[in-house]
């Protein structure tokens, strides 16, 4: 069993309070964040118009949402390394860069290997952001703080999320396919230069580290080492379990289950998947305040969302005929909206078990968690509903939905086996006499230690 007990000085730099300039600098990076979760998303309710745009079936579309999101948990650990190395400011405008680019290439797409080449840039530029955000927040607040800025990013991200939903289909419907995506492109890259020139990566007066390039092994043991540690493991398949699901619905395959398995309108469609980001909004702020000043609680939280999530998943794929009633619909698609905001129950693990020095390594490694799981889930819908095209949509989207049960089970299963070895590591570390950032009771289901 491995453990990592930083000294104090390591787990943050010395920020005991919010100054204005703090909350300035997270205002500005939290609009390059927004932009992304817009961009991440907005092809949730152009699927069908992208379907048409480029002449292709559910399979080549979901590898739109595949390829995205792959090179996104492709990225994760390499941007960790790249925002230790070059600093958030910087990772930041080149994200904003290649989102603005990327958008602005899918605009003007007009054939399938240019639409795919235009998501991989900004792919990208969108797995630049959250890692670099949260190191500035590591960065600016004080530590207690943390878990409810972490909480109030992702809430606020969700607005991206919520412009991707009604008011994209409005402007899909009226500007156009063009239009809409250039414009939202070009506004996205102009802001880089508010993002470099506004941007500090450390608090006023305080020296940043100069650091020299390091070879690849020594990279490659950074990721090891922050791998090894039971709470970075803990937070990866907490990841994994709690947000693929609501990122799935909302990325790609929500809108045309809802239209074509479900039978709603496409104005209908929109306002029910606006619920996953309206739950996650309203929720992040209040499980983040929660968290932090129970941080003892945000496992039991996470499993309880896991085994809601189970019930919901079982209900909509054992409803007869595949056609839930209405009213059941907008109440599981709440549920499920809470995986986004409990998800950042990860960051907060992966900040508590690792020094600072490898906040940002411990941090991509454990969003790829995450995106990892919604890759494999969009492509396994994709290549599920293509084999059933011949079903009814009702009974074809039932099974192809079935992968995300088997990966939610999967999560739930290492969720479960790896908060056990972290409860473990912490016991251990405590009778040894160190100190560990949460002070765990110890439950009957503690006395083994886990294999």
């Amino acid at each position: 069993m491995y453990w990592v007990n930083p000294l104090p000085e390591e787990r943050a730099l010395p920020v005991d309070r919010a100054t204005k300039q703090a909350w300035l600098i997270w205002t500005t990076a939290i609009v390059v964040y927004v932009a992304a979760l817009f961009h991440r998303t907005s092809l949730g309710v152009a699927g069908l118009e992208a379907s048409e745009r480029f002449g292709v079936g559910p399979a080549a579309l979901g590898t739109f949402t595949v390829l995205q999101i792959g090179l996104y948990a492709l990225m994760q650990i390499p941007t960790g390394l790249l925002v230790d190395r070059f600093g958030p400011r910087r990772v930041l405008t080149a994200a904003a860069l290649l989102m603005g680019t990327g958008q602005v290439l899918f605009a003007i797409a007009d054939s399938y290997p240019l639409g795919l080449a235009s998501r991989a840039v900004l792919g990208v530029g969108d797995a630049m952001t959250w890692v670099s955000l949260l190191r500035l927040a590591a960065a600016h607040f004080p530590a207690r703080r943390f878990p409810v800025i972490v909480s109030i990013s992702a809430a606020l991200g969700g607005a991206g999320n919520l412009a991707a939903t009604v008011p994209l289909t409005l402007l899909l419907g009226g500007a156009g396919w063009t239009w809409t995506f250039l414009v939202a492109g070009l506004v996205t890259a102009a802001y880089a230069a508010v993002a470099f020139w506004r941007l500090r990566d450390v608090p006023a007066g305080v020296v940043v580290p100069v650091l020299q390039p390091e070879p690849l092994g020594t990279v490659l043991r950074k990721v090891v080492h922050a791998w090894r540690v039971p709470g970075t493991r803990l937070g990866f398949w907490t990841h994994f379990s709690t947000m693929s699901t609501p990122a799935v619905l909302g990325l790609l395959w929500g809108f045309p289950y809802l239209v074509e398995a479900q039978g709603m309108s496409r104005s209908a469609a929109s306002s029910t998947l606006g619920l996953l980001v309206i739950g996650a909004i309203a929720a992040g702020p209040v499980l983040g305040s929660v968290i932090a000043r129970k941080p003892e609680l945000r496992m039991p939280i996470a499993g309880w969302f896991l085994a809601a999530a189970l019930v919901v998943w079982t209900v909509l794929l054992a409803w007869p005929g595949g056609v839930v009633p209405a009213p059941v619909v907008p109440a599981a698609f709440l549920v499920l909206s809470l995986g986004g905001p409990i998800s950042g129950i990860a960051f907060a693990l992966a900040r508590d078990y690792n020094p600072m020095h490898r906040v940002s390594t411990a941090t991509g490694v454990v969003n790829v968690g995450g995106f990892a799981a919604v890759t494999a889930s969009a492509l396994a819908v994709g290549v599920l509903l293509d084999l059933f095209d011949w079903l009814p949509p009702a009974q074809a989207y039932r099974i192809a939905f079935l992968a995300l049960a088997v990966v939610l089970v999967v999560g739930v299963w290492r969720t479960a086996v790896w908060w056990r070895r972290a409860r473990t590591a912490v016991f251990e570390a405590e009778a040894r006499g160190e100190d560990v950032p949460v002070q765990l009771r110890r439950r009957r289901w503690d006395a083994y230690t886990a294999a």
